[in-house]
């Protein structure tokens, strides 16, 4: 048999250590504050070793309980999974998705249902939300992010690099001023990409000015900083399908438009950018049938 401390005083103790907080963890665990301290007194009193530094204002974790918190929630994870599988019979039940929003909306959700015709058995549910999803908290089986690719403690894949392209509607090319060089840019309203995914190598539009040559340290011809500004992806990629002006956009949320031909690239200049799109989700939930089976469908469709 093995030896193990109370469950319960082991989610009061991983949700406490993850948020160094007994109110936070209280909250999240629908208890009070006081029902966590008597876990972690059980749980300390059980190992005969404290997992916690008290000082006024704040919760320390001592060495040892550091160490161990990572092993633990991997530990609840594979538990999240297991049920999972128990829940489910045959283990393909349901496949939460966390998704940003703008990749939900262009990329994602068009071709869902290529996944749901191969796979009836799944009941596909999907949260759309810029928030980084917290596994240990949220019942989200993967996430697809836009980022470094950096995201500890979990299961990550390269789904697809992207780059930067500037778009349009066709009729700016034949419009009032007509758009057909660089310098044409000064007569037309720019669309700003706002969304906030902390992509400081993205290119905004005074930094691809002046990269393409239109302005320099010593001339501005056209002024990058003025136009409206939208603070999701999809929305400055439907605002210029509606003629509102020249977009920069991420080239994988363009696509469907770039091929419906809403949407044109008015110039063959074009910038990469060092955050690409990942498939994250925790070691555990690659027990999954039904995760690995999306995995394998969106790599192919990426691909």
């Amino acid at each position: 048999m093995r030896r193990l401390p109370p469950l319960n005083a082991l989610r009061a103790f991983e949700s406490a250590a993850r948020h160094l907080s007994f109110t936070k963890a209280a909250e999240e665990l629908s208890v009070t504050p006081g029902a966590i301290s008597q876990q972690i007194k059980a749980l300390e009193d059980w190992l005969e070793a404290p997992v916690f530094r008290r000082q006024k204002r704040a919760l320390i974790l001592t060495d040892e309980a550091l160490a161990a918190l990572s092993v633990i929630r991997d530990g609840f994870d594979k538990l999240a999974a297991g049920t999972s599988l128990l829940s489910s019979g045959n283990g393909q039940g349901r496949l939460a998705i966390s998704v940003a929003p703008s990749f939900a909306a262009k990329w994602l959700v068009p071709r869902l249902d290529e996944f749901q015709t191969a796979h009836p058995e799944t009941d596909v549910w999907v949260s759309a939300d810029m928030d980084v999803v917290d596994f240990a908290v949220e019942d989200v089986d993967v996430a697809i992010r836009y980022g470094s690719g950096t995201y500890d403690g979990l299961s990550t894949i390269k789904l697809m690099a992207e780059k930067i392209v500037p778009v349009c509607a066709p009729s700016l090319l034949t419009g009032e001023p007509p758009l057909k060089a660089l310098k044409d840019l000064e007569h037309q309203t720019l669309l700003h990409d706002g969304s906030p995914d902390k992509d400081e190598d993205c290119p905004t539009w005074p930094m691809w000015l002046r990269a393409a040559g239109v302005n320099s340290a010593d001339e501005t011809l056209v002024d990058g900083k003025r136009g409206p500004r939208y603070n999701q992806s999809s929305l400055v990629i439907d605002a210029a399908v509606a003629g509102k002006g020249v977009a920069l956009a991420k080239y994988t949320l363009a696509l469907a438009d770039l091929e419906a031909a809403r949407l044109v690239i008015p110039f063959d200049f074009t910038t990469s950018t060092d955050f690409a799109y990942y498939i994250v989700h925790p070691k555990a939930k690659a027990a999954l049938p039904q995760v690995q089976s999306f995995i394998d469908w969106i790599m192919k469709e990426a691909a």
